[in-house]
Formats: structure tokens, C-alpha cells, sequence
């Protein structure tokens, strides 16, 4: 049986860093059928060029077929997929603040949702094309960097600087005040740049930022659970627990037990 590959892609180039926080793919045959991807606070594009069964996804109510191109923003609660055989995914991780520029809508609206892409900007389908022709990674990686360098980029210095607060896992920030002052922002206006960006406000994202670097210390097996919630910021170890189970859906004792190689990613019936 054929193993799952991963291939990963960061880009070099200082201006298609402004829209581009990384490529990758995914391909083989997996050895799980079911596959559970916890809220991870990032922005994609995925393109699948398997030629059997479209892969069932199920997130927030919502259930259904994969577009063969989907969009999937900032997401508060588990994605759940089914993998009825193998696939391979090709994946382009966006900069949250630059969506609006390159595909004409927030980012706040696909959050939550797997919205297929050819309903959001005409070239995307044209795109999924070009891409299933051609057999490498690094053929792929060539044309959807081309594509992005064709893109018009007018971010603002404090857009930049909103964007790597969103990149940056940990936050660092333990006030929108502190936040919002950082920035060159008001707090009122943060908060609206905030929720145009992730559907979320300010205050919000930085619980959810707490919730995003006590997933990933998770998988330091040398710290308990105690130590990964002082690291994450939260005042208590209760706290911690609600927070983590209201965007994962399981306590961090659970998805400790369960986890992967893979932080934010879940695998049952195993093979």
C-alpha cells in the first residue's frame, strides 16, 4: 500500500510573501478513512485532482461533496472528512489580509464554510486546470506563484502588520488595547479590520490565538497540560479547558490522547 506524501513550498520572493504564506500537497493512498481537522486560523485554496469519489466533508451544520476547488477561511469549530479513496490535495495558504485583493471578497466569508471556488473568481476553475496537467509539485508551485505575481497587492503598512499578527501563532498581545496601539489602529477599527479578516472581533481572535498556540505546545510531550496553559495565557487551568473544547470539540486531555504527527489533524478507522 502506498504511503501518503507530503510536499511543503515557502516562498522566497519578498512580494509573493505579501499574498502567500505557503504551498503544499498532499497524495497517496492514507491509511485512515475518516479525518478530523481542528480550527487552525488560516485562509486556503485546495484543489483535489482525484479522479473517484469526491471527498464528503461536514462542518458547522453544514454537510456535503467537496468542490474539486474549494475555499475554507478561519474556522471555530472541527471540519470532519470522509476519505473514500486516495486524493491528491494541493493546497495554497493565503494571507488573510490580501484575500480581498485577489479573489474581490473578505476572507470573513469563508469562514466556517468550503465554498467552491469557481463561484467565487472566474479564473480559479482555469486555474484547476492548469494545475491537474501537470505531474510535480514543483510544476504546480511555478504556476500558482506565476498566477499570484499577475494579482494587484495594495496592502497598507498597517495591513502588514495585522497580517503577521495573524501569522503569528502565539499573539503575544493580552489586550486589544495593546493590540490596537501596536498596530497604529483604534481599538473600534481593529476590531472591524479584525472581523473583515476572520469573522471574528478583536477580542475574540485573541482567545482564539491562545487556543492556537495551546494546540500546537500540545504536542510537546514534555509539558502537562498545566504548563501548556500558563504558556498560552490563560489564567487558569478551567479556562483553558473551555476555551480549547469550544473551537476543538474535545478537552485537551482528549485530543492529547488522540493526537497525530500532525498538529490539528485527527485520523479514525485506521486501515
Amino acid at each position: 500500500m502506498q504511503a501518503v506524501n507530503h510536499h511543503f513550498h515557502l516562498p522566497q520572493n519578498p512580494i509573493l510573501r505579501q499574498s502567500l504564506c505557503c504551498i503544499w500537497q498532499t497524495d497517496g493512498f492514507p491509511d485512515f478513512q475518516n479525518e478530523i481537522i481542528l480550527p487552525k486560523g488560516i485562509v486556503e485554496i485546495i484543489f483535489d485532482f482525484g479522479d473517484s469519489l469526491p471527498v464528503q466533508a461536514r462542518l458547522d451544520k453544514q454537510s456535503g461533496a467537496l468542490a474539486r476547488c474549494f475555499i475554507n477561511g478561519f474556522n471555530t469549530t472541527p471540519i470532519y472528512l470522509h476519505h473514500p479513496e486516495p486524493h491528491t490535495y494541493f493546497g495554497v495558504q493565503l494571507q488573510p489580509v490580501e484575500v480581498k485583493n485577489l479573489l474581490g471578497v473578505p476572507a470573513r466569508e469563508f469562514s466556517n464554510q468550503a465554498i467552491d471556488g469557481a463561484l467565487v473568481h472566474r479564473e480559479l476553475d482555469a486555474l484547476w486546470h492548469q494545475l491537474a496537467e501537470k505531474q510535480t509539485f514543483e510544476e504546480r508551485v511555478d504556476i500558482v506563484s506565476g498566477w499570484l505575481s499577475e494579482q494587484s497587492i495594495a496592502s497598507s503598512q498597517q495591513e502588514k502588520m495585522l497580517g503577521a499578527f495573524l501569522n503569528n501563532r502565539a499573539g503575544n498581545f493580552k489586550s486589544v488595547a495593546q493590540l490596537a496601539d501596536a498596530i497604529c489602529y483604534s481599538p473600534r477599527h481593529l476590531s472591524r479590520k479584525m472581523h473583515e479578516n476572520t469573522g471574528m472581533n478583536a477580542e475574540e481572535m485573541l482567545q482564539y490565538k491562545k487556543y492556537l498556540h495551546a494546540l500546537h505546545l500540545m504536542h510537546q510531550p514534555s509539558l502537562s497540560l498545566t504548563e501548556i496553559a500558563y504558556e498560552s495565557g490563560f489564567v487558569d487551568q478551567s479556562h483553558f479547558i473551555k476555551c480549547f473544547q469550544a473551537y476543538a470539540q474535545r478537552t485537551p486531555g482528549a485530543y492529547r490522547r488522540s493526537l497525530s504527527s500532525l498538529p490539528g489533524h485527527l485520523f479514525e478507522n485506521v486501515r
